[in-house]
């Protein structure tokens, strides 16, 4: 046996010749992916799990990703990615994010509950999309439209409950939109409200007690699980974290939920999320439909927002900034500082992050409320 023979098998078992064009175009689009996540620095804690995740599950004959009769065989992403099947890392991502959030401005501006709300337009805009297409169930469709609420853990346990088949692609489009925030939403707001919306100034919100922080909480999860029980794991957790935080009592268990279990399931979800998008599954026409239909759910979700701040601009006599609706998104508080961002362009002497801060946890409930509806409809 001659070096060229043992070189030309070697080559033959090897992944350079089990290489798919399926494959090949998923490697290029993780490393675009990593690209925008390093050089441009879009949400790159998020993104980048996400790109190298889809890295690692496309590269040939590597099994990271292959499913076994026992599950101690499978591939070791596909382990991991039985705590996003479960819908485990979506909840306790969900606490984590209400242990790093105030909702100090929201009680401060309950108009802001408003805002999220229009901020959910691009659900169900989505959603009829989805139908109108014939492609999907109706089920489909609702996992689908959540989408457009810029709200990945939510996607993902709604999609767990009515499409199970379709996690993989619905939890693409809806991480990887909510990391290209800073790309997708500008465009949209500048060309929906003038420069003179832009530049306005709006005053500084009044100071939220102790009491009140720790009361919503409770009357959150309270009313909105006795209107719809199916919201209760989501919005059970989210206020869990919140009241860690608020309570002062228990600093330690707050500090793990900010950091600690935030940086770990952040890790282990956006890696399996990645993960799932496999070129022979992912480059189909269903799944092409799906991320078409996201990025139309989450820019009219833009739109909603922006709408309705300037029906209240209007309201008001142009006491609110109509940029703080597009933070009405559920992605916090990554929306919240695409409002200060294109503000502060205009008008370097405004802040409006904190007043963005109200819509955009508001945009947190609203899509926790529009997923548990779903599943009272259709599951």
């Amino acid at each position: 046996m001659n070096i060229l023979s043992v070189f030309g098998e070697l080559l033959a078992q090897s992944g350079f010749a089990a290489l798919t064009w399926q494959q090949a175009v998923m490697l290029l689009i993780s490393f675009i992916l990593l690209y925008l996540a390093i050089k441009k620095q879009f949400e790159p804690l998020l993104l980048l799990p996400i790109a190298f995740g889809m890295f690692l599950a496309n590269l040939p004959l590597a099994g990271l990703m292959n499913e076994a009769d026992n599950w101690y065989n499978s591939g070791v992403l596909r382990i991991i990615y039985s705590g996003v099947k479960s819908s485990l890392f979506p909840c306790l991502i969900f606490m984590a994010v209400g242990a790093m959030t105030d909702f100090g401005p929201l009680i401060a501006n309950p108009v802001s509950l408003l805002l999220g709300a229009a901020a959910q337009f691009g659900i169900y805009v989505a959603f009829l999309l989805a139908m109108a297409t014939g492609l999907f169930t109706p089920g489909q469709a609702a996992a689908i439209g959540i989408i457009g609420g810029a709200d990945g853990p939510t996607a993902i346990y709604i999609a767990n409950n009515l499409a199970p088949e379709l996690v993989a692609p619905i939890a693409v489009a809806a991480y990887s939109y909510m990391a290209l925030i800073p790309l997708i939403q500008p465009p949209i707001m500048k060309a929906l409200t003038t420069k003179k919306e832009r530049q306005i100034v709006m005053k500084q919100l009044r100071k939220v007690s102790k009491v009140e922080k720790i009361v919503f909480p409770v009357f959150v999860v309270l009313f909105c699980s006795l209107l719809l029980p199916s919201v209760a794991p989501l919005l059970g957790m989210l206020m869990l974290g919140n009241l860690l935080r608020e309570s002062g009592v228990t600093g330690r268990l707050s500090d793990t939920a900010q950091n600690a279990l935030c940086n770990i399931v952040t890790i282990m979800l956006g890696t399996t999320v990645g993960a799932t998008a496999n070129g022979e599954i992912f480059l189909r026409v269903q799944t092409i439909a799906i991320i078409c239909m996201g990025l139309l759910a989450f820019a009219f979700a833009t739109v909603g927002g922006v709408l309705f701040g300037k029906l209240l601009c209007a309201l008001t006599g142009g006491k609110i900034n109509p940029l703080i609706g597009s933070a009405g998104v559920s992605a916090v508080p990554m929306a919240a500082r695409v409002s200060q961002t294109v503000g502060a362009k205009e008008n370097p002497t405004n802040f409006l992050l904190m007043h963005a801060m109200g819509p955009n946890v508001a945009g947190v409930i609203g899509s926790a409320v529009a997923a548990g509806y779903f599943m009272l409809m259709f599951g």
